[in-house]
């Protein structure tokens, strides 16, 4: 049976959808206001930035401990109407003429954190609502929403911005979190109550869920070899606007369409990953389909004007279909082979450490546009990018199809 058939995965879709773009909306609404409204500086920009991504990185690891004691749903629901009243109090403090800089960074610190929470839960639910025989449909639908969600969610922020103004771009991103808990609200499946452990200590629980990963020879290559993308990729993010500014001399308006491409790939792997998958086998397509898109970003340091903007657009495309494809198929994996009681916990442990990675490789990046120039940082960055897929070539990964009957939980 489809999942569109499935009365509570629908509210559970809906919800996660409204979720992601309030999120993305967000990410752009928030920094136009500090920027446009507070006149913030580029120091408070970097500490505002700073708040909406420090969240992982600070409680990543107990939230984790944290989703695996409680029931799921209902901490996507705190979550979403925490968000809500969060953003909702931006509008009303700009209304009434006492919205400061500090209110907009704690909201961006708060909003973080609960958006780590829900991410946690949602991810650790899914199993029990639908079955892991349809994770991989359900993960399609879900990675679906979050492709539009990063590609739409930018600009339709931007938008809401120029016609309603900053503040109130805000307002709509409170309502839609709050749309979302309403749609989880009405989800009527009866959620098993998490088993209780004698040793309930933070610490203790953190560490298994980390050993879990790393002693897992399946799990433990997936989780490497996705940080070092990570790694990559805010590397390249970090000097790719210079270069395609600088180098390539490509205006603000052609570089916002340029980069887009990958996000038409992403729009296209959510639709065609499950497809993709089946054809190819579960495991097999999270190390295959790495190994032909990820070198697509090497394409990007040899842009230049005339038809190699092109062969730029096209490793884009390549790579924003394959890293979509490979999130469905890893994450599905890594729900089938994991205990309920443990989906929490690795979840956070991955999480912590694949995007924990991200400030340094911002960091690397930029010193290296410094040291060997603007494009030679984008070949770096791509060369460690397409370099990932090596944790999982030399992994028992890849002899594997799909999932093994002996690595699935009872």
């Amino acid at each position: 049976m489809s999942l569109l058939r499935h009365a509570d995965f629908r509210r559970l879709w809906a919800g996660d959808t409204l979720s992601q773009f309030g999120q993305k909306i967000g990410e752009t609404a928030i920094p136009l206001l500090a920027a446009t409204v507070l006149a913030a500086t580029p120091m408070q920009m970097g500490v505002l930035t700073a708040a909406e991504t420090a969240a992982f990185l600070v409680i990543g690891l107990p939230a984790g401990v944290w989703v695996d004691r409680w029931r799921r749903r209902p901490i996507m629901l705190r979550a979403d109407f925490v968000r809500a009243a969060l953003l909702i109090s931006v509008p009303i403090a700009w209304w009434a003429g006492v919205l400061t800089l500090g209110q907009l960074i704690v909201v961006a610190l708060l909003t973080g954190v609960c958006t780590v929470f829900f991410d946690l839960a949602y991810q650790s639910y899914l199993p029990s609502l639908v079955g892991r025989e349809h994770l991989l449909e359900g993960n399609s639908k879900l990675q679906s929403s979050l492709s539009v969600a990063q590609v739409a969610g930018p600009g339709l922020g931007g938008a809401l911005v120029q016609l309603a103004g900053a503040a109130n771009a805000v307002l709509t991103t409170g309502i839609g979190f709050l749309c979302s808990a309403l749609c989880l609200a009405r989800i009527k499946t009866v959620e098993p109550e998490p088993v209780r452990h004698e040793d309930e200590k933070l610490w203790p629980r953190i560490t298994e869920g980390l050993r879990f990963v790393f002693g897992n020879p399946l799990l433990r290559p997936i989780t490497c070899a996705t940080g070092t993308a990570n790694l990559g990729n805010l590397m390249l993010g970090a000097v790719t606007v210079l270069f395609l500014t600088r180098e390539v001399g490509l205006s603000p308006a052609a570089v916002g369409a340029l980069l887009a491409v990958a996000g038409i790939g992403s729009v296209a792997g959510a639709l065609t990953a499950r497809w993709c998958i089946a054809r190819i086998g579960q495991v097999r397509s999270i190390w295959l389909v790495s190994l032909v898109s990820l070198p697509g970003q090497l394409l990007l340091p040899f842009a230049a004007p005339g038809w190699r903007i092109g062969l730029a657009a096209f490793g884009l495309l390549l790579f924003g279909y394959g890293v979509v494809v490979y999130n469905v198929a890893q994450l599905s994996f890594r729900q089938s082979i994991c205990p309920d009681g443990m989906l929490g916990r690795m979840n956070a442990s991955i999480r912590f450490l694949v995007y924990g990675i991200q400030p340094i490789g911002g960091l690397l990046g930029g010193l290296l546009g410094e040291l060997i120039g603007v494009r030679g940082a984008v070949f770096a960055g791509a060369a460690v990018q397409a370099s990932a897929v090596l944790w999982l070539i030399v992994s028992p990964i890849r002899k594997l199809r799909d999932v093994p009957e002996l690595v699935k939980p009872g």
